[in-house]
């Protein structure tokens, strides 16, 4: 009578063990993926490496008033105005953002319909294990009404 082969058993429980974690990673994966796209007080969506926007969330929606379908595949200096677009000033960042990890900026953004609102931005340089520059995140928040109460509140004093 043989015996049943011991390392067949490791081998069965390594390969459950990765299913495991596979399907946990997935799991955590599609849960952030919920939080991103549910978020509604920060725009937060990703960037290729040349600035083209390739996802969208419910914030960025609600602040700068473009759908999804809208705004993925065109550039984010769409959201600048002019004079920035004009000095090349989007693609700045993402060069900062590039060498420095992340860049960070305070100042007037641009809504679909040319409204304009003042922002908190933050824009992280998103890179692979070997290093290369695989894209961008970015966060806004619209400080509008911030910035609105502190200019009233400089003015009473």
């Amino acid at each position: 009578m043989t015996q049943p082969h011991k390392n067949l058993s490791l081998v069965s429980q390594e390969s459950d063990a990765r299913e495991s974690k596979g399907n946990r990673s997935q799991q955590g994966d599609d849960v952030f993926r919920l939080l991103v796209e549910s978020v509604k007080d920060y725009a937060i969506f990703l960037l290729d490496p040349t600035g083209v926007v390739t996802t969208w969330n419910q914030g960025a929606e609600r602040i700068k008033g473009y759908l999804a379908k809208e705004i993925i595949g065109q550039h984010f200096s769409r959201f600048y105005p002019q004079e920035a677009i004009e000095s090349k000033w989007p693609d700045r960042e993402l060069e900062i953002a590039s060498k420095e990890g992340r860049y960070t900026d305070e100042g007037l953004r641009v809504r679909k319909d040319g409204s304009t609102f003042w922002a908190y931005v933050v824009i992280t340089a998103l890179r692979d294990d070997k290093g290369e520059l695989r894209g961008f995140s970015k966060v806004t928040r619209d400080l509008t009404e911030r910035r609105d109460l502190e200019e009233r509140t400089r003015q009473l004093n």
